[in-house]
């Protein structure tokens, strides 16, 4: 959102909200383990689930493990990595998974590829890899040539690119 809101929106069941985490609920930080939601935030959050009967959600290409590590102490639905991972409102949660012969070998290759670019970085998310860049942006394009070749031989995977990250996911996931 690039504009300020000019009037409050009204708070009642009969809207969804949804929250992206990074760079929304909280600040960006050089690595990802850095990131903290402040605690006023996750309780205005959780004010407006009440109001909204539960009609709220976050969203990001962080795994739910991460996004319920850094909603603590609440318990929000999550869509996590891009969709691949969803927990919806009763708590029942659905994954997208990779053949594990898949995501082995993927696993493989770019473990062994991205030694070659100090400060880049591999995160493993099961279905899905991402491939951070922002303590080596001068490594951006060698990286994301290395994603598009991981797609080619893969094209059962596709590619989403973040800030300063590239990410490797199951085709589809949004």
């Amino acid at each position: 959102m690039t504009e300020p809101l000019t009037e409050t929106p009204e708070l009642s069941a009969k809207y969804a909200w949804f929250f992206d985490l990074d760079g929304t609920l909280a600040e960006i930080k050089p690595h990802p383990d850095q990131v903290v939601v402040p605690d006023n935030i996750l309780q205005g959050l959780q004010l407006l689930a009440t109001a909204s009967d539960g009609a709220l959600a976050l969203i990001s290409g962080r795994s739910m493990v991460e996004l319920d590590a850094l909603a603590k102490p609440y318990r929000f639905p999550l869509a996590g990595v891009h969709g691949a991972e969803r927990r919806d409102i009763n708590g029942k949660t659905h994954i997208v998974h990779l053949p594990d012969a898949i995501a082995r070998d993927i696993s493989v290759q770019l473990h062994t590829v991205i030694a070659q670019y100090p400060g880049a970085e591999l995160e493993a998310k099961g279905m899905a890899f991402a491939l951070h860049y922002r303590q080596a942006p001068q490594h951006e394009d060698a990286l994301m040539t290395l994603a598009q070749r991981i797609t080619q031989i893969w094209p059962q995977m596709a590619l989403q690119q973040g800030k300063c990250v590239v990410e490797i996911k199951p085709r589809g996931m949004r």
